[in-house]
Order: C-alpha cells, then sequence, then structure tokens
C-alpha cells in the first residue's frame, strides 16, 4: 500500500501521534503473548510427534506475528476514505475464495475449510471474511441512504445468508453463528425491530436445525457434538476432557512454564485448546488477565463508539469489536465444556496464518476508525 519514502515518514510520525496508544499497545501485547504461548506450547509436540525441527511451529508463527504486526500498521495508517472505498472489493475477493474452498479445498477432518497455496499453506479464507463482512455490512446499513431502512436491512441478511450457505457447505457452524451473532449485534445497535429480529434469527435457526436433521451425513457431527456436550458418556470427548482437566490441574497459579501435560497429549493444543494450554501452566489468574484485555479493548473501542458522529465507523467498530469478544468467549466456553467443540481460535493468541492474519485486519481497522484525526465521509 505505501512505500518507506520521506512523505511517508512523515505519514507514519502523523499516524504515532494520532493513533491510540493503548489500542494498539494492548493488541500488540495479545501478539506477543500469542508467540510466547506458542513456544510454551509446540516445541516438545513438533520434536516428539511431527518429525520437524524442535521450533519448527515457533518459527512459523513469529513469521506471521510479523506479516500480521505490519498488516496491522499498513491498514491503520491508511487515509479513512481511501480505505473505506477499498475494502468493499477485497470483500468482493474474499467470498470469491470462500465459494472455491468446495473444488480446491484441502479436506480437513471431514471439513474442507483451507484453500493450499504455494507461498501460504492452508489458508483458511473466512478468517478474512469476518472483518470485511462486517464492514460490508455496515455500509449497507447505513451509507446507501435512499434506499428503505428496511430494504437494506434485508439486503444485509441476503450477504449474510450467502456466507452462511458457504460455510454450512463446508461445513462450520462454528464460524456460521459467529458471524450470525455478530450481525445480530449490528442490526440491534442500528435500531432494528427487535420483533422483527427475533423472527429473523428463529428463522436462521430452523433452517441449521433442519439442515442437521435431514443430512445427517453431512451435518450429524453437529448433532453428536451436541450430545456428547450433554451427555459425555455419548460419544469422543477425549479433547474437550483433557482440556477441562488441565485447566482443574492448572488451579488458580498453574503448574509452571513447561509443566503442563496436554500440550503432549491434544494435537490441537496450540490452536483450539491454546486457553487450556495458558491456564494449566500459568493459572486460572492469568486466563483472567487475557479476558480482561479483551474486555478492555472493547470497553475503549465502545468508548469511541459513543463519542463519534460518523455512523458507519460506529457501527463498523460495533461489529469488530463483538467479533473479536464472542470469538474470545465461544473459545473460553469450548475449553471450559460450557460449550460444544467447534474448532474456534482464540483471536491473535492461537496459532494459525489465517487466524493471526484475520486478527490483524480486525485490529487494523479499529485502529484506524479510532484515530484522533476522526472525520466523517
Amino acid at each position: 500500500m505505501f512505500s518507506f519514502t520521506r512523505e511517508n515518514t512523515s505519514l507514519i510520525a502523523k499516524w504515532w501521534r494520532n493513533v491510540d496508544k493503548q489500542i494498539l499497545f494492548l493488541f500488540a501485547f495479545l501478539f506477543f503473548l500469542g508467540l510466547f504461548f506458542s513456544f510454551a506450547s509446540t516445541s516438545s509436540v513438533i520434536a516428539e510427534k511431527v518429525n520437524k525441527q524442535t521450533y519448527f511451529f515457533f518459527i512459523k508463527h513469529f513469521i506471521f506475528v510479523s506479516i500480521s504486526l505490519f498488516l496491522l500498521i499498513a491498514i491503520s495508517i491508511q487515509e479513512k476514505n481511501k480505505l473505506i472505498k477499498f475494502l468493499p472489493y477485497l470483500f468482493f475477493i474474499s467470498i470469491l475464495l470462500l465459494s472455491l474452498v468446495p473444488i480446491f479445498g484441502v479436506e480437513v477432518k471431514g471439513s474442507k475449510r483451507f484453500m493450499d497455496f504455494s507461498l501460504f499453506p492452508r489458508f483458511q479464507p473466512i478468517e478474512l471474511v469476518k472483518p470485511l463482512f462486517i464492514i460490508f455490512v455496515a455500509k449497507i446499513i447505513v451509507l446507501n441512504e435512499k434506499t428503505n431502512i428496511h430494504r437494506r436491512y434485508l439486503y444485509s441478511f441476503l450477504v449474510l445468508l450467502l456466507v452462511v450457505i458457504f460455510l454450512i457447505n463446508q461445513p462450520d457452524l462454528g464460524q456460521t453463528l459467529l458471524l450470525t451473532s455478530a450481525w445480530i449485534t449490528m442490526i440491534f445497535v442500528s435500531g432494528f425491530n427487535m420483533v422483527i429480529l427475533s423472527i429473523l434469527g428463529l428463522v436462521l435457526l430452523s433452517i441449521i436445525a433442519l439442515l442437521i436433521f435431514f443430512l445427517p451425513e453431512k451435518f450429524g457431527y453437529v448433532f453428536l457434538r451436541i450430545k456428547t456436550f450433554i451427555d459425555p458418556k455419548v460419544g469422543d470427548n477425549f479433547q474437550s476432557q483433557k482440556a477441562l482437566e488441565a485447566i482443574k490441574q492448572g488451579g488458580l497459579t498453574g503448574q509452571g512454564m513447561g509443566e503442563g501435560i496436554l500440550k503432549d497429549k491434544v494435537p490441537e493444543a496450540h490452536t483450539d485448546y491454546i486457553i487450556a494450554v495458558i491456564s494449566e501452566e500459568f493459572g486460572a489468574i492469568f486466563v483472567l488477565f487475557i479476558v480482561i484485555i479483551f474486555l478492555f479493548i472493547g470497553y475503549k473501542v465502545l468508548n469511541k463508539v459513543f463519542s463519534g458522529q460518523d455512523e458507519f465507523i460506529k457501527l463498523t467498530l460495533v461489529g469488530l469489536v463483538s467479533l473479536l469478544i464472542i470469538q474470545t468467549f465461544i473459545h473460553i466456553g469450548v475449553n471450559t465444556r460450557l460449550l460444544p467443540t467447534t474448532g474456534m481460535t482464540l483471536p491473535f493468541l492461537s496459532y494459525g496464518g489465517s487466524s493471526l492474519i484475520g486478527s490483524s485486519i480486525i485490529a487494523g481497522v479499529i485502529l484506524n476508525f479510532t484515530r484522533k484525526d476522526f472525520t466523517r465521509y
């Protein structure tokens, strides 16, 4: 997006003066925490089970964190009007990639959610879609003022439905519920009639329930996970059970760095169960500290929303923050067996290039839209 010239040096200086440094520091801190936990939770696994270099995952995570931080700054430094005009086009590209997953995707554990690129293996398009979906929906609801407000809501619902169809086909109901929850939050905040919103929510849930019932060969795993969640004796709950045991074992203060055993027993500990790894080795107090960081970011961003004037930017910020907070609590809920298994990563902290890139886009847009040079477009 830019090259380092004298003009851009001045641009960086201006950005540094105007950016919300507290939010910037918290995002960077979360990225580096994730890097630290990647080092703590993957080195022994790789050495013993995958026949790779001891710090293979850590090195990859370090590369993705570096890319993510650069992307965060590159997005947050742009002029708002240029960014607002550019991102919707990127949304269409992300939707195209999502639509190609069933054709060119890589099947992992019975689901096609990833695409395999030579420079970016195992890329998950939905991580790119999520923040761009929020921005596109906000643009439909707020910026197209000549269109009837109910028609705008309908258009936004159709966009959601399109994404949901692609996700259900993978299948990925976890991300479906996350995006639907974020969309409902945005619609609610924008002042939509609660009765109609509740009806739409029930319709969407009914469609998902019918798909699970009539297409058991494709969606039966969802029903099985719910049954296992209700009655652990029914199905295979090995990973979630080990995660809960690790959390109990960690207690308040943890077993100490490197002393946890969950990372050696659960293959996806560094992604889907990272909060359980953290709790086992560093204790529930450290997990609470992480939750407080996410909530404080939400508090800071919502303060900007209440003091702002631009409806599009305010609605976008609400949607992006809801994505972060809802995904965080889904991840923690799965790790503590309060929710059925979804395979949801923890933003900024879980290992995975797609997740980190998606988190950096969310963070970059939030930093851009909360800058002091806030202007109306």
